[in-house]
């Protein structure tokens, strides 16, 4: 497994933005699929975002797209989650995980997490 730390949650209002931030450690950054992945209290955890291992190509939620963009920087181990245009109903704690040598989309297939970032956006 790799340690992953996220950072760049808060508070926000609706229309603004936010960059989440998660960097790894431990394993080869190259070889993790690196996603994002929300949880709110009333919702099961879904995936946003995902960056495969080849940096060649990403995932999106219909819920985010046109307004999300996951991206990563392999020289640093680290991803990130570039959010515009934020609304009330994007408020939840926001996961960075990794699966190795992956290309899927639900969370059983990822084998290390993150601590979780609260993102609220007020209205």
């Amino acid at each position: 497994q790799v340690q992953l730390v996220e950072s760049g949650g808060g508070l926000v209002q609706a229309g603004g933005s936010l960059r989440l931030s998660c960097t790894a450690s431990g394993r080869p950054f190259t070889v993790y699929t690196m996603a994002w992945f929300r949880q709110s209290p009333d919702k099961e955890r879904e995936v946003v975002a995902a960056s495969h291992w080849s940096g060649g190509s990403t995932y999106y939620a219909d819920s985010v797209k046109g307004r999300f963009t996951i991206s990563r920087d392999n020289a640093k181990s680290t991803v990130y989650l570039q959010m515009n245009s934020l609304k009330p109903e994007d408020t939840a704690v926001y996961y960075c995980a990794a699966a190795p040598l992956r290309w899927q989309f639900s969370s059983k297939d990822y084998n290390s997490w993150g601590q979780g970032t609260q993102v609220t956006v007020s209205s």
